[in-house]
């Protein structure tokens, strides 16, 4: 069983680096569709962007469960405090990096991106590895994915007006963020 979650392992870094890349132009691509924004970015805040971790890991995840995930007690535990490992890491890192530079590089970015799905992937591994989770603590992840699921959902629609969730392109927020300014 060991084998076989390392290789599902390196193929889910693979896979979330690639459709993260993807998702980042499927909003565009679809004509700027409502549903599509839900899992892809609508604007090119720091918030909107955490999409391209989340939404693929999140998938691969579930179907990684089904395969082989049962296998381990804490399997569902280990995955979603790596998501939210890896999307931290994405929001301290851009906003240190971009805090004493001031300003962002689109190279220094997709690398942010990358150490977020690293460290997602290198937490998770290494939490399957070494405790054995309890139903409670299974639960509590899935109360968390689902949360993420709902802010990811409605904060698109109606993010809140703070810096995380800026587009600073065209200074709006959420899905009609070019249509606004600040207000």
């Amino acid at each position: 069983m060991e084998n076989g979650l390392f290789y599902w392992e390196i193929a889910g870094f693979i896979f979330v680096i690639i459709a993260g890349t993807i998702l980042h132009f499927v909003y565009h691509w679809t004509g700027q569709n409502c549903i599509a924004g839900l899992f892809s970015p609508v604007n090119e805040s720091t918030w909107e962007h955490l999409k391209l971790l989340f939404i693929p890991m999140l998938l691969y995840s579930i179907v990684e469960y089904f395969v082989i995930g049962d296998h381990f007690s804490n399997f569902l535990a280990a995955k979603i405090l790596g998501i939210v490992f890896g999307l931290l890491t994405i929001v301290v890192f851009f906003y240190t990096y971009t805090g004493i530079v001031g300003k962002h590089f689109l190279w220094v970015d997709i690398l942010t991106f990358i150490l977020g799905v690293v460290v997602a992937y290198v937490y998770s591994w290494r939490a399957i590895h070494q405790a054995n989770a309890g139903m409670t603590s299974q639960f509590v992840a899935i109360i968390v994915a689902f949360l993420l699921v709902v802010c990811f959902a409605i904060f698109t629609f109606y993010p809140p007006h703070i810096s995380l969730f800026l587009d600073p392109i065209y200074k709006g927020y959420g899905v009609s963020g070019k249509n606004i300014s600040h207000q």
